[in-house]
């Protein structure tokens, strides 16, 4: 069975989320009640709300041992793909902001980005190594496209030849190719495209302003003739939803030249296990007990397990067997090998008004 948005109870159109869970650092909580002037029919449209910040730090470190970078960036806090399962979602309780209709609607754009950015790089004592964009909130996201900040962003290391590994859902990528492509021949860029089903009405349900598939492979497509290695990610494989299309995708993606691969399950922290939970009875009634049973199989009998070398890959059978289906699948497309380290000896701070010039 496929979500028909048309019949669902979903009742704000292009969301995901069906509600706005309170803020959990909130003193209060707020709590909707039917009063009974319910006339019936959709809401009207949810639009999108964008505020600015001047980000004080605009390089974001951490030290988790699941992941291959230590530094990121994010231009924008929120994300208006609206991905109802975005493991990003709970931060934007620290915001004040609800992890549901919020997060996909009520943005914070950080314009000084580009700027703080080269701040940051030009500081003597910073020591290069790959900054990672898109791995909490898409920076193609659709207001990129007229804000343009990651794309300043971009900029502003391909000036400093400083290595970038992005991450993103969003076709806008293509836009920035005059700056990636250069980047990629010395080798500072990789790119990661999510690909997450092959059935546009399961994707517009799960991902209400993300691309649809095809759109996403044809950027592949485009991004991998201009010479810039793309990695598809099948992230994430949802249990008893899109699992069956693993080896799918990897075929789909190898034929328009990603020349890698990575795949992580279905992971639902703090307030996105709620979340998914009123989207699966909404959109897929049917299965979502199924779904919801299989997830826990794959986290220890609970909703998420949060331990650090079992939350991105999960435990049991089913982890078990996508892990070899997986490991199949590439090798038997040429998917099954680690792109080589990003170049951070090229790094090089360019001149700034104010410096001293050379005598030699």
């Amino acid at each position: 069975m496929t979500c028909d948005l048309t019949k669902s109870n979903h009742r704000t159109p292009g969301r995901a989320a069906t509600s706005n869970p309170h803020v959990r650092f909130d003193r209060y909580q707020v709590t909707a009640v039917d009063e009974g002037w319910d006339q019936g029919g959709e809401l009207p449209v949810l639009r999108t709300q964008v505020t600015e910040e001047d980000a004080r730090r605009i390089i974001t470190r951490n030290s988790s041992p699941d992941l291959s970078f230590d530094r990121s960036i994010n231009p924008y806090r929120g994300c208006e793909h609206g991905c109802i399962y975005c493991f990003a979602r709970p931060s934007h309780a620290f915001l004040g902001l609800s992890p549901g209709l919020d997060f996909e609607t009520r943005l914070i754009a950080r314009p000084n980005a580009a700027e703080q950015l080269r701040k940051e790089l030009s500081h003597p004592r910073y020591v290069p190594a790959t900054i990672a964009i898109g791995t909490n909130t898409d920076a193609y996201q659709p207001i990129e496209r007229d804000r343009g900040f990651m794309r300043q962003v971009l900029q502003v290391l391909s000036d400093f030849n400083h290595p970038v590994a992005v991450v993103t859902k969003g076709t806008l990528i293509e836009r920035d190719v005059d700056i990636l492509a250069p980047m990629a021949a010395k080798g500072l860029v990789r790119v990661g495209i999510s690909v997450t089903t092959l059935d546009p009405r399961t994707s517009r349900a799960m991902e209400p302003r993300v691309p649809l598939p095809k759109a996403r492979l044809r950027t592949i497509r485009h991004l991998t003739e201009a010479g810039i290695p793309v990695r598809v990610m099948v992230s994430p494989v949802v249990p008893a939803l899109t699992d069956h299309e693993l080896e799918a995708i990897l075929a789909a993606a190898s034929d328009v030249g990603a020349v890698a691969a990575s795949a992580i399950a279905l992971r639902l922290p703090r307030e996105v296990a709620g979340l998914f939970r009123d989207w699966l009875a909404d959109c897929y009634p049917d299965r979502a007990a199924r779904v919801m049973g299989r997830v826990r199989e794959l986290h220890g009998g609970r909703d998420y397990d949060s331990e650090f070398g079992r939350r991105m890959t999960g435990q049991g059978e089913w982890a078990s067997l996508i892990h070899q289906r997986f490991r199949l699948a590439t090798r038997k497309l040429g998917l099954d090998r680690s792109l080589p380290p990003l170049r951070s000896d090229l790094f090089k701070r360019p001149p700034q008004s104010g410096d001293q010039m050379s005598l030699f």
